[in-house]
């Protein structure tokens, strides 16, 4: 091949010498003409741009040897000079998505120099994912723990930290953050998701500088194109239901209108362990969104507003007969939320965009622990402008943008005051440079001016390397700062009679991350299959300590030593055949922080309430059409260290040896679903090996003690779980 290639080029390019070159550009799979798209000859690097019916005609010289072309969300076509004519058919990246979702349920995005799983509808069908808390169950990067044995709260951890460093977006907007973090999990439900985005690592700078360890971000069913009506029905083996409802109409050409409903409640009384405190909440939850989009040749616009009520009811069980008072739990959220997106397109040249998006949080809980009041108020008001352009050619690209971040928070816990006001204006610019289809470079920095924090610089570079056709090669690096919040955070901690003790000032949280991952495609006898290793390291420069570790008492302080998590992953997926999907990953987590400023001490522990390894295996199978699907999760978490509430109990004595850990355990989760032309019914299982944390609440005789404590939750704290559910829609 490489001689004719240089016979070709010996003896026809020199025919073409001072010759000019033609051609057209069109979309392969609408086969419309394409405007704008980057026709660049290589070595010379001349380039000309096609015009409205989609040709170019451009000189060559003598050393010219390539002609490629480029446009934004097409993939990029590399041809030899042999001819005087070229008709190029560019492939859409969304055409290549969409085989790509339809043949299986995950992916890494391959196109993206960051590395991102894209979760799929496909993947969230798997479980009854009944809001995002349960859409990572067949996921091997995410973990998804209860924060204490009382709230039904629940949190994430991605590369060994938990969530409050993981930036969570809905659509691109920031979401899961402030004094929403804390059941901000139930706030989506999974019926309402098209997909989830994990990235690993430093994210991009045109979303914010709170992104610490990666970003989640998570597309909701868009207007123009979901059903046209979806009702969704859940109901479980503990009393739990829930009825999501979605609705979409094209009104015109331009106009779109969409409607997400969402009820569930739970009101039944659970106590599996006997200590007379309720496993699960009482709960009741209302959550909407109204959304309309306009879209033309030259704008699109979109607008929505959501709300969403609830209450919750834990703690003790009433007794009829009783004197003493009883311990409860009761939280009240009411929260509104407002968004618009506006874009300006331009037709002639695809390669060029302005967005900009606004959006704003009301947000408003009253929460009773005990006998001690906690308050909640936010205000938010976010807004992202966003430049994209090329220099010279689509091979140099660059967004660049101004964003505003305002953040009043007003919280009263116990009669004590914790209010502050953030402001931060900023600025951001990303330079990407895309060299054929085999290298990317993303170099992005961000400047914001935070009225607390002051001047704060964000750099982030995103590396992308094909090593061959079937072989990825990533690698990232950046900062990421935030300003913690302590109760919203922690709150698991407060259902306990420990004393609230800052003892200073608390800084900004600063840290760094690095990592990379590689990406391998090949075939295990007749069946494909991809392999993906990644590492990454996240290093604090500060971060504020949550000391649980001694009894009766809940200390914040900033970090005097050392806080670091390395995380590794190794996931291998097998396709035997178009019905079966086979997942095996292992991971592996090294997360340590310096602890014992209260008692002047500085001992470098294993985070708590973490699992150093980690095993998960999935299978999915389904008959031709998809009328029937099995799947089947099975997860392994290795033991992990737990706090040692010992009375007198000080840093000082802690060794690796003499530690507490709690035992490893397993999780079985399967289900089947029956598929028909307009709806689906579906029976599963969580937990079904029904292990649990035995005597998750200490001291829960007498919750009014000093012992008294409902946060060292490390395992499940209800056991097996039944659910079926219906599936109903109008395409």
């Amino acid at each position: 091949m490489k001689k004719i290639s240089s016979l070709l080029l010996t003896f026809i390019i020199p025919t073409l010498f001072a010759q000019s070159i033609s051609g057209t550009v069109k979309d392969k799979t609408t086969k419309e003409s394409l405007t704008g798209v980057v026709i660049q000859i290589l070595p010379s690097k001349k380039n000309v741009s096609t015009d409205l019916k989609g040709n170019f005609r451009i000189e060559i010289s003598k050393s010219d040897q390539y002609i490629i072309a480029t446009l934004p969300f097409y993939k990029v076509d590399t041809i030899l000079l042999t001819s005087k004519k070229f008709n190029f058919e560019l492939q859409s990246i969304n055409d290549l998505e969409a085989v790509v979702i339809k043949a299986r349920s995950s992916t890494l995005d391959e196109l993206s120099p960051i590395h991102t799983e894209v979760l799929t509808m496909k993947t969230l069908a798997k479980a009854a994912c009944c809001n995002l808390s349960e859409s990572f169950e067949t996921n091997a990067s995410v973990s998804v723990n209860y924060s204490d044995a009382v709230t039904g709260a629940k949190q994430i951890q991605l590369l060994g930290l938990s969530g409050n460093y993981i930036q969570t977006n809905l659509e691109n907007i920031p979401g899961l953050r402030g004094l929403g973090y804390t059941f901000g999990l139930n706030y989506v439900p999974g019926s309402w998701i098209q997909s989830i985005d994990i990235a690993k690592g430093s994210g991009s700078v045109l979303n914010g500088y709170e992104n610490m360890a990666g970003a989640i971000n998570i597309e909701l069913k868009k207007p123009e194109n979901s059903e046209k009506f979806f009702l969704n029905t859940y109901l479980n083996s503990q009393g739990r239901t829930e009825i999501n409802l979605n609705a979409a109409t094209k009104i015109n050409k331009n106009w779109s209108y969409g409607f997400l409903g969402h009820g569930s409640t739970l009101q039944t009384q659970i106590d599996q362990n006997n200590d007379n405190f309720y496993d699960l909440p009482k709960y009741t939850q209302t959550n909407v969104i109204n959304r309309i989009k306009y879209e033309s040749d030259k704008m699109m616009f979109q607008a929505g507003i959501k709300y969403l009520f609830e209450t919750r009811l834990g703690g003790e069980l009433p007794e009829i007969s009783s004197s003493k008072p009883n311990y409860q739990f009761t939280n009240k959220t009411n929260r509104i939320e407002f968004f618009t997106k506006t874009a300006k397109l331009f037709q002639n040249k695809p390669y060029k965009g302005l967005g900009w998006i606004v959006s704003g949080t009301l947000h408003d809980g009253i929460t009773k622990f005990g006998f001690k009041n906690y308050l909640g108020k936010q205000q938010t008001i976010y807004s992202n402008l966003i430049y994209q352009g090329i220099i010279g050619s689509t091979n140099h690209t660059f967004k660049t943008g101004l964003s505003y971040l305002y953040d009043n928070f007003d919280e009263t816990y116990a009669g004590l005051i914790y209010a502050r006001k953030e402001s931060v204006p900023g600025a951001f610019l990303e330079y990407s440079y895309k060299y054929f289809n085999k290298f990317d470079a993303v170099l992005g920095l961000r400047y914001d001016k935070h009225n607390l924090a002051g001047t704060q610089i964000t750099p982030r570079v995103h590396l992308k390397y094909d090593i061959d056709a079937n072989t990825i090669l990533r690698a990232s690096a950046g900062r990421g700062f935030k300003i913690a919040n302590i109760i919203a955070e922690n709150y698991g901690y407060f259902i306990s009679q420990r004393a609230l003790k800052v003892l200073e000032t608390l800084n900004p949280e600063v840290s760094w991350n690095y990592g990379g991952s590689i990406f391998k495609e090949f075939g295990i006898a007749g069946s494909k299959a991809n392999l993906t290793l990644d590492y990454f390291k996240t290093e604090f420069k500060n971060q504020v300590v949550v000391d649980a570790e001694h009894q009766g008492t809940l200390y914040f302080y900033n970090l005097k030593g050392k806080s670091y998590s390395n995380s590794f992953q190794a996931e291998l997926n097998v396709f035997p055949s178009k019905q079966t999907e086979i997942k095996a990953a292992y991971r592996y987590l090294d997360v340590k922080q310096s602890l014992g400023f209260p008692s002047n001490q500085n001992v470098l522990m294993s985070k708590m309430f973490m699992s150093p390894s980690r095993i998960l295996f999935n299978i999915g199978y389904a008959l031709p059409f998809d009328k029937w699907k099995f799947d089947f999760t099975t997860q392994w978490n290795s033991k992990k260290r737990i706090p040692n509430l010992t009375e007198g109990y000080i840093h000082g004595t802690y060794s690796e040896e003499k530690a507490i850990f709690a035992p490893s355990f397993f999780n079985f989760n399967a289900q089947i679903t029956r598929t028909f032309k307009k709806w689906d019914t579906y029976l599963g299982g969580e937990n079904l090996g029904n292990f649990t944390q035995p005597n998750p609440i200490i001291s829960a005789a007498d919750p009014f003690s000093k012992r008294f404590d409902a946060g060292m939750a490390w395992g499940p704290i209800v056991g097996r779980v039944l659910y079926w559910g219906v599936r109903y829609k109008i395409k």
